[in-house]
């Protein structure tokens, strides 16, 4: 494989990404930092395919980064490959409004796999090529120039080891008939809307026990003001106010700026800072929730109640089972509120659907209705259908 060295001008990008635009996929990695703003900062972006792989500096003076971003987010018929890509996707999408597409995940990937959940890159590497990864450069400051000989081969070596992983893992995906397991994680991965922070959307993300629509209408209110002071100011929501802070704000307000200085988590300048006077403003003319966008009650069936609660702990113990005779990963079948909702009754569920009920829902049905049980066979435990018991000592009745 040709590496080349650090990109920093138009012309040369523009000729590397017309000599991938005629791969069938490339591999990308970028390099950022984000610590201290709310925005990522991009740093280094890296791409390549099985013959050459190449640095891309967006820092250089004058460098166009359209050629890269067009065959990313524009050209059809490459596909773009990441490990673990949700940060290096949404830093595509703050720049063009869109997602690198058709796209593909190798950490989900595993998934359907191995009974990996969220493997590393350095995990990655290893189990696929047998190569340790050098980690030495890995919390380095990317934003720094010159960059460092060790750095570039570093971030160079994140898409060269991916770009001979993918073909491999292709293939396995393609004997193992799974590729069609992972068609809705990656339109997820690929949907723009999942990068986009809309600041009326933001108090979605923060946790508040109970459906009060003044509390709720409260903390829809900080959060879309807490998210347009990090913007404007371009640091971290977490400088402006702390998830807690926010959530006991919005469910004790204080009743004057100078309570602020009460709260715990806030300083004592907020008593009397423009800041604390704008966030008053906002607690004064919060408006209750309407009703149509309270947060949907979790499908529930009857209250599992200690019988309930021993059935899921048996689906739980099913998925722990199939999800290892199968070797996949057991969060790509379901997920824990999925199990006790079925031991609770609720039919209506993604387990239960597609390819998933075949593999495991179907299973799991029977469990709850009685016609599947636990057995140890060669010292491990699996599951066996009540029917085929009772057919398997009948016939050694018979033999007797």
């Amino acid at each position: 494989m040709k590496i080349h060295d650090l990109i920093t001008t138009t012309d040369a990008l523009a000729a590397l990404c017309e000599r991938l635009s005629k791969s069938e996929f490339v591999a990308v990695d970028t390099e950022f930092m984000r610590e201290n703003t709310y925005w990522p900062e991009l740093c280094l972006v890296q791409i390549g395919d099985e013959n050459e792989a190449a640095a891309v500096d967006p820092l250089a003076d004058g460098i166009d980064l359209t050629p890269l971003l067009d065959l990313l987010t524009e050209n059809e018929d490459v596909l773009k490959v990441f490990h673990a890509g949700g940060q290096d996707v949404e830093i595509i999408v703050n720049m063009t409004g869109k997602t690198p597409h058709p796209i593909f995940d190798t950490q989900i990937a595993m998934m359907a796999i191995s009974q990996s959940e969220q493997i590393g890159y350095a995990n990655l590497v290893e189990t696929w090529q047998g190569v340790t990864v050098d980690k030495g450069a890995r919390f380095t400051d990317w934003s720094r120039r010159p960059l460092t000989d060790r750095q570039i081969e570093y971030a160079i070596g994140d898409v060269t080891h991916l770009a001979q992983i993918f073909p491999k893992m292709l293939e396995k995906l393609i004997k193992t008939d799974r590729g069609s397991w992972l068609n809705a994680e990656m339109d997820k991965l690929a949907d723009p809307s999942n990068y986009i922070t809309d600041p009326d959307q933001a108090w979605r993300r923060i946790r508040q026990p109970g459906r009060n629509p003044q509390v709720l209408g409260r903390l829809k209110a900080l959060a879309s003001w807490r998210e347009g002071e990090a913007q404007h100011k371009n640091i971290p929501r977490g400088r402006i106010m702390r998830d807690e802070t926010l959530a006991d704000i919005a469910s004790h307000p204080p009743k004057a700026q100078k309570d602020l200085a009460k709260v715990r988590g806030l300083s004592a300048a907020w008593r009397d800072n423009d800041i604390g006077k704008r966030l008053m403003k906002i607690i004064a003319h919060a408006q209750p929730l309407d009703k149509s966008e309270m947060p949907e009650k979790m499908k529930r069936g009857a209250p599992l109640g200690k019988e309930g609660a021993l059935v899921a702990d048996l689906l739980k113990l099913l998925l722990k089972i199939r999800a290892r005779e199968i070797d996949c990963a057991a969060r790509l079948l379901t997920k824990a509120d999925e199990m006790e909702a079925l031991a609770a009754g609720v039919r209506d569920l993604p387990v239960l659907q597609g390819w998933r009920y075949e593999v495991f829902g179907r299973d799991a049905l029977e469990l709850v209705e009685g016609k599947l049980a636990f057995a140890v066979k060669d010292g491990k435990l699996s599951m066996t259908h009540i029917d085929d018991m009772q057919a398997s000592m009948e016939e050694a009745l018979a033999a007797e």
